[in-house]
């Protein structure tokens, strides 16, 4: 029941996220283009998603991996819910944690004048 509740969260997080790029938020590139210096920042230390990037670096290496916890070719579909619900997640937490990463951008840059935020 709960591993429900939170798929249904994290779909809801994904069409939310999508609607909010369509009404005016960040478009799907700027927010692909705001992951490198996400990380950097991360990596810095300036910005706080040490383990919200941890997750999602070790989801994509999941999602990219051959070895897989359960495999498609022995189990076929199932083999591919695993899949699904990984890319499912991993693309709501991108989605809301660029967004996140870009309010933190626009407050840094209102603190710090003369800092240049794409």
């Amino acid at each position: 029941m709960a591993r429900t509740l939170r798929r249904t969260a994290a779909f809801t997080a994904l069409a939310k996220a999508l609607m909010r790029g369509n009404r005016g938020g960040a478009s799907i590139g700027k927010r692909l283009a705001a992951l490198p210096r996400m990380m950097r920042a991360t990596a810095r230390g300036e910005y706080d998603g040490g383990l919200r990037v941890a997750l999602m670096a070790a989801a994509t290496a999941y999602v990219i991996s051959p070895i897989d916890v359960i495999p498609e070719a022995a189990l076929l579909v199932f083999g591919l819910v695993d899949d699904a619900a990984m890319i499912a997640w991993l693309a709501g937490t991108v989605l809301s944690e660029t967004d996140r990463f870009l309010e933190w951008e626009r407050q840094r840059a209102a603190v710090l004048p003369g800092q240049v935020v794409p």
